[in-house]
């Protein structure tokens, strides 16, 4: 007997998510992937022929709670500008039968905002009180929202180029977020004195030389579908402690780390460690002596494990 799977929207997810402790089910995926009890494969790329876009797909198994699943997420190439959109499927392993269809337009903003959170409260110094948010979308705005209760923060500064576009309504849904974020005029104001900086964009080239840090800082850092994207120059990998969501997959995919590879000698092997070895206690926190960089490519297994607690949500 084939189940048709339950097709949840953009609208349902979002409403479904705000009940749920994302960073806490994100830390225990991380904790079973040290403990063997989840798969992570390589995210898998497919070109579309003649230039028409690509399709990415992110891939996971969660053992222990029996589902497996895959997100697939398009980039459509069109004259108006180019279409992203994503879809994750869950499956049951214990029937072979599709659970849930889901829009993972709120899956994949949430869960990349988490991660950044689960990340700062893992690598960041307990001192630490300047944040720096680089962005206002609303990626930028979940990370915020997962991160302001982390640390004691003393001032959380926020730039983006595109702030000039933004209209009263969309400034405020920013500044209401907490009453320590101020908007900075400038990259150089926002970034002055940070402890802490969540580059949060969708920039296919750097936003940030490390360099112009004031004093060693976490530098924390997510992807967009463009081709080798990156938010920070990639030969600035050579002097900075480099940690990332998942060891085995992340350096094939991060923009800046396959071109710090290819053109300023930087090897994968120097990574210190990923969120599956920091939560299980396997690495070190930092010491701070250097630019700590942080940088996550988004994995299937975080979107299945965000599917998986919005259908049990579904269910009751």
């Amino acid at each position: 007997m084939s189940t048709t799977p339950y097709v949840m929207t953009q609208a349902q997810a979002r409403e479904l998510l705000a009940h749920l402790d994302v960073p806490q089910i994100l830390r225990k995926l991380f904790l079973d992937l040290a403990a063997g009890q989840a798969v992570q494969p390589p995210q898998q790329l497919v070109v579309f022929p003649q230039g028409a876009g690509d399709f990415i797909n992110y891939l996971g198994v969660l053992a222990e709670e029996q589902v497996y699943g895959v997100k697939t997420s398009p980039y459509i190439v069109r004259e108006q500008g180019p279409l992203v959109t994503a879809w994750t499927l869950l499956m049951s392993m214990q029937t072979g039968q599709p659970l849930l269809l889901c829009d993972a337009a709120e899956l994949t903003t949430a869960r990349t905002a988490a991660t950044t959170a689960v990340a700062v409260d893992a690598l960041a110094p307990h001192t630490a009180r300047r944040l720096a948010v680089i962005g206002s979308g609303a990626v930028a705005r979940a990370h915020v929202q997962y991160v302001k209760g982390l640390r004691d923060w003393q001032a959380i500064s926020l730039y983006s180029p595109g702030l000039k576009t933004k209209s009263a309504q969309e400034l405020a849904a920013i500044t209401d977020l907490d009453p320590r974020l101020h908007i900075a005029e400038s990259l150089e104001v926002a970034l002055h004195d940070a402890d802490v900086v969540m580059l949060c964009t969708s920039s296919a080239k750097a936003v940030l030389d490390p360099q112009t840090l004031g004093k060693p800082a976490l530098i924390t850092s997510i992807s967009t579908n463009a081709p080798r994207a990156h938010e920070v120059l990639p030969q600035s990998l050579n002097g900075m402690d480099v940690f990332c969501d998942y060891r085995q997959t992340s350096p094939g995919s991060a923009g800046e780390m396959l071109i710090a590879g290819e053109q300023h000698g930087w090897q994968a092997s120097r990574i210190v460690g990923d969120l599956p070895e920091l939560l299980s206690e396997h690495v070190a926190r930092p010491d701070y002596q250097r630019h700590v960089f942080f940088r996550s490519i988004g994995l299937g297994l975080e979107d299945v494990a965000l599917a998986n607690a919005l259908y049990k949500l579904h269910q009751h």
